[in-house]
């Protein structure tokens, strides 16, 4: 049964980066470009991210996402992720996040930006005893697949991304509905 998720998690994959590629192939083609060869690799990677910090009473949550993403031509941009987090409630359980991702941006527009991005994280959750039930480990990786959409302006993007592989019993987040605001400098 994993096996079939992670081959369908791999095709879903594979045709949205068809589908984003081949306007691309398309669009080249009747284009003329000028070659500079005065641009370097470095000149066209955007390095941004994410902070997050929450405390209330008893709860704590800590999150760092560092990014950097290739900008193909002013339409495409790929790019990576690395993802780091810590989770704990007060006398329920405490649990640490990392992983990575692979992204895939298209601003048809200036304004508008689309994406496509491919998370896997580790989950390491260790639960206190109680009352109710003994203490206990849940360790488990998560796949998700989110397809979002956003206004642009400069280097910040707003929007919100959907997980397409979401699953109520095992999925990192509580909603598969996610609102986003994506920085690059």
């Amino acid at each position: 049964m994993r096996d079939n998720h992670f081959s369908n998690v791999f095709k879903s994959l594979f045709v949205i980066l068809m589908v984003l590629f081949s306007n691309l192939a398309v669009s080249q083609t009747q284009q003329n470009y000028v070659i500079d060869n005065s641009s370097r690799f470095w000149d066209k990677v955007q390095f941004g991210g994410g902070l997050g910090l929450g405390i209330g009473s008893g709860y704590t949550d800590i999150s760092v996402m560092p990014s950097a993403i290739y900008n193909i031509n002013e339409i495409v941009a790929v790019g990576v992720g690395l993802q780091f987090g810590y989770l704990s409630s007060k006398n329920y359980y405490s649990s640490f996040v990392y992983g990575g991702s692979i992204v895939g941006l298209v601003n048809p527009i200036p304004e508008i930006q689309l994406s496509a991005e491919l998370e896997q994280v580790r989950v390491n959750t260790d639960y206190e005893s109680n009352s109710f039930r003994p203490s206990f480990s849940d360790n488990y990786w998560n796949t998700a697949l989110y397809l979002g959409a956003g206004y642009r302006t400069g280097s910040v993007t707003i929007g919100a991304r959907y997980d397409v592989l979401f699953d109520d019993d095992r999925s990192l987040y509580g909603s598969a509905f996610m609102p986003f605001v994506r920085v690059y400098f």
